[in-house]
C-alpha cells in the first residue's frame, strides 16, 4: 500500500529530478547562446597568437619545441602534425588521441578548424570539458616552407578550478541538506495525519476518548482542533441517544404496563361502575400520551428531512397567540398562575401548522416548570424586518449548562420527570423556527424565570 510519507518523498525526488534536468537545459542553452562563441573566440586568439609567435621565432632561427612546452605548461595541450605525418604533443595527454583524416588534411590545406562542429556537440556543454584531440582549435603554420598543423585546447584540469570544485560541493551539499530536510519535514508533517487517522479508527469503534497530541498553529492545527469538537459532539450525541432510547423505551413502557393492568381488571365482573370508570380514565389518559409521543417522534423525523414541505398562508400571529393562549387556560387554573399579554397586530405569510406547534410547546414549557402562583407574560411586536415574540415565565429557570443544552434533541433539565416529556419539545421548536428562517434564543437565571425570544422575518409579508 502507497503511503502519503512514501508519496511526499517521491514527489519530492520527481520534482528534484526535473529541477536539474530543466536547469541542466537552461545552462546548455546559456552555453550555446552567450557563451560558446565567446570561449571559442579566446581559444583562436590564443592559437593565433602561437602561430605568430612560432612563425617569428622561425625568422630567428629558433626552434617551436621549447616553446611549445612553455606554452603547455601555462594550460595548454597542445598537437602539431606535419604532411610528412610527424606528430608532436605538447602537454597533458588527450584521452582521446587520434585524430581524423579529414580535420588533419582540412587544416594541412590551409583552412581552420573550430572544433566540433556537430549538431548535439553544440548543445551540449560537457563538450566542453572534453579531452579529445578534436574538440581543438586548428590552424595552420609554416615553418621553413613545410605547413603544419597546430591543434590547440586549454587543459581539461584547467577548466576545473578550485573555484568549480568549491561550487560543485556546494550545489551537492545543498541537494542533500535539502533532501535530509524534506525527510525530516514529511516525517512531521505524516505524524499528525496518521494520529487523526488511529482517532477517526477510535470514532468507527465508538470510542470518543482518543486524546490527540497535535499542538500546531498551521493547517494540521485547526484540523485537530475541528476533529476534537466533533469528536466531542459526537460524544455528546451517543450519549444524548442512549439516553433517549432509554428514555423513550421507558416512556412507551409506562404507559403499556398501565394499558395492560387497567385493561385487565377493567375485564373483572365483579367491578363497580365508579372504579371501571376510573380505570378507562386511566387508559385513556395513557393512550393520549402515547400519541403524543409518537407524533413528536413522526414530526422531528420529518422535519429531518430535506425539503420539508412548508404550507405558507397568510396568518395573523396575534390571534394564533390568543388561540394557544386559550387552549391551555385550564393549565394556567389548575397551577393558579397569571398569564397577560400584549399583542400587536402582526400578520405573517407562513406556515399556520408549524407556529401553532411552537406556541403550544413553549407556553406548555412555561406552565410546566413555573413555580406556583407564577406569572407569564407573552409579547408581539413588529420591527421594520421582523416578527418580535416573546415568551417570559416567573419559573424555576435554568443553569448556564442547562441554557446551553436546552435546545439539544432528547435533552431534559431534570431527568427525574420522565412522566412529563421526552425531551423532544424545544428541540422541534428549534427546528420549526429554523425551517422558518427565523431564530430563538432564551436568557434564564436559576430561580428566577427564563424568557424565549423568536424572530420571524417578514419576507412575503402579506398587509
Amino acid at each position: 500500500m502507497k503511503t502519503l510519507y512514501r508519496e511526499f518523498i517521491s514527489a519530492t525526488l520527481l520534482i528534484l529530478g526535473i529541477s536539474i534536468c530543466i536547469g541542466f537545459l537552461l545552462a546548455n542553452i546559456v552555453y550555446v547562446v552567450f557563451t560558446k562563441d565567446e570561449i571559442t573566440k579566446q581559444n583562436v586568439e590564443v592559437a593565433e597568437q602561437i602561430v605568430l609567435n612560432l612563425e617569428e621565432m622561425h625568422k630567428y632561427g629558433d626552434t617551436f619545441q621549447p616553446f611549445l612546452d612553455s606554452i603547455a605548461r601555462l594550460g595548454y595541450q597542445i598537437y602539431l602534425t606535419n604532411q610528412a605525418n610527424e606528430h608532436y604533443y605538447f602537454g597533458e595527454p588527450f584521452e582521446y588521441s587520434e585524430l581524423p583524416e579529414p580535420i588533419k588534411t582540412q587544416v594541412l590545406n590551409g583552412e581552420s578548424y573550430m572544433g566540433k562542429e556537430g549538431v548535439w556537440e553544440q548543445f551540449w556543454m560537457m563538450g566542453h570539458f572534453s579531452n579529445d584531440i578534436t574538440n581543438t582549435i586548428g590552424l595552420p603554420l609554416q615553418i621553413e616552407h613545410e605547413t603544419y598543423a597546430l591543434f590547440v585546447k586549454p587543459d581539461s584540469k584547467t577548466l576545473f578550478s578550485d573555484f568549480h570544485m568549491m561550487l560543485a560541493g556546494f550545489i551537492i551539499a545543498i541537494a542533500l541538506v535539502s533532501l535530509i530536510g524534506v525527510i525530516i519535514m514529511t516525517k512531521q508533517l505524516i505524524r499528525p495525519i496518521s494520529e487523526l487517522s488511529e482517532a477517526t479508527k477510535a470514532i468507527t469503534n465508538e470510542d470518543f476518548t482518543y486524546s490527540l497530541g497535535i499542538h500546531r498553529k498551521d493547517e494540521l492545527g485547526q484540523l485537530a482542533e475541528n476533529f476534537t469538537l466533533m469528536q466531542q459532539q459526537l460524544k455528546h450525541n451517543d450519549v444524548a441517544r442512549k439516553s433517549f432510547i432509554s428514555n423513550v423505551s421507558h416512556d412507551f413502557q409506562s404507559p403499556l404496563m398501565n394499558i395492560q393492568g387497567y385493561a385487565d381488571l377493567l375485564l373483572s365482573s365483579k367491578l363497580e361502575e365508579k372504579e371501571r370508570l376510573q380505570y378507562a380514565r386511566i387508559v385513556s389518559d395513557e393512550a393520549k400520551r402515547l400519541s403524543n409521543l409518537t407524533k413528536q417522534l413522526l414530526l422531528i423525523t420529518s422535519l429531518d428531512q430535506s425539503g420539508y414541505p412548508v404550507k405558507k398562508s397568510v396568518i395573523r400571529l396575534d390571534q394564533q397567540i390568543k388561540e394557544s393562549i386559550r387552549k391551555h387556560q385550564w393549565s394556567v387554573q389548575e397551577r393558579n398562575l397569571t398569564i397577560s399579554y400584549k399583542l400587536d397586530e402582526a400578520s405573517l405569510l407562513s406556515d399556520p401548522e408549524l407556529l401553532a406547534i411552537v406556541w403550544d410547546n413553549l407556553i406548555t414549557n412555561a406552565i410546566k416548570y413555573n413555580q406556583p402562583d407564577g406569572q407569564i407574560f407573552i409579547s408581539c411586536t413588529n420591527d421594520e424586518a421582523s416578527i418580535i415574540i416573546r415568551i417570559e415565565d416567573t419559573g424555576i429557570g435554568l443553569s448556564e449548562e442547562s441554557a446551553e443544552q436546552v435546545f439539544d434533541r432528547f435533552y431534559r433539565v431534570d431527568t427525574t420527570r420522565k412522566k412529563d416529556g421526552t425531551g423532544l419539545g424545544l428541540s422541534i421548536v428549534k427546528e420549526i423556527v429554523t425551517l422558518l428562517n427565523g431564530t430563538i434564543t432564551l436568557e434564564s437565571e436559576l430561580g428566577k424565570g427564563t424568557t424565549f425570544t423568536i424572530i420571524l422575518p417578514k419576507e412575503g409579508n402579506d398587509h
